[in-house]
């Protein structure tokens, strides 16, 4: 690894944290709300983002064991879906971006942040196909969680979960199989990338993955 990789990713999990720490403060005194602050994906997200960048850096720095690769790719995924969706559909909704600046920052930087990170240190091992799928359960968890909430409180952090607009649950369920084909799409493309990446590393190194990221590879 880089030597200069670790104190970055601490760097940029410290500013993180900030940007996510100021828009928290303002949804718990405002009409937002705090538990609603931390229903949005996006959130959850970044805070994911800001665990794994944090933890990864001062592990760096200590010589602990680093994040496991399986953990890096599904922040990496969840992150680029939060990109994607946010450039494609949800920038088109002014009142989600009560801050400006943290939006740019959880929409648009992070996403290329944890992006970098992987490519310049991708994968110690393979990331198989059943860890791409197991990828699949926090976004799955988490649409279970907003549709239930939903209903009971009548909020629902993003227009294309809400029943109340036109097309109501057969919008949704729409919405629900275009972002789980995007989720999947994206997921194997970083899966893919870090594995050849990977294994470009190794050749040029003249090596075999090591017992690093082991976990990465299994299933």
């Amino acid at each position: 690894m880089h030597s200069w990789l670790a104190p970055a990713r601490l760097a940029v999990a410290v500013f993180l944290a900030v940007a996510l720490c100021f828009s928290g403060y303002h949804a718990a005194t405002d009409a937002t709300g705090i538990v609603n602050y931390f229903s949005y994906f996006t959130n959850l997200g970044n805070l994911a983002g800001m665990a794994v960048l944090g933890y990864g850096g001062w592990a760096g720095l200590t010589g602990r064991l680093p994040v496991p690769d399986a953990v890096r790719g599904a922040v990496v995924l969840y992150l680029a879906v939060t990109g994607l969706a946010y450039g494609t559909t949800l920038a088109n909704y002014p009142d989600l971006l009560v801050i400006p600046w943290v939006a740019d920052v959880v929409h648009r930087a992070m996403p290329l942040v944890v992006l970098a990170d992987w490519l310049i240190d991708p994968p110690a091992q393979r990331i198989r196909p059943a860890v791409v799928f197991s990828w699949m359960a926090f976004p799955l968890v988490y649409l279970v969680y907003t549709l239930t909430r939903g209903h009971a409180v009548d909020w629902y952090p993003y227009p294309f979960l809400d029943p109340a607009r036109p097309g109501g649950y057969r919008r949704i369920a729409g919405a629900c199989f275009l972002m789980t084909v995007a989720f999947l799409l994206v997921g194997a493309a970083v899966a893919a990338v870090g594995n050849a990446l990977a294994a470009r590393r190794d050749a040029r190194q003249g090596a075999v993955p090591n017992g690093r990221h082991a976990q990465a590879g299994t299933g």
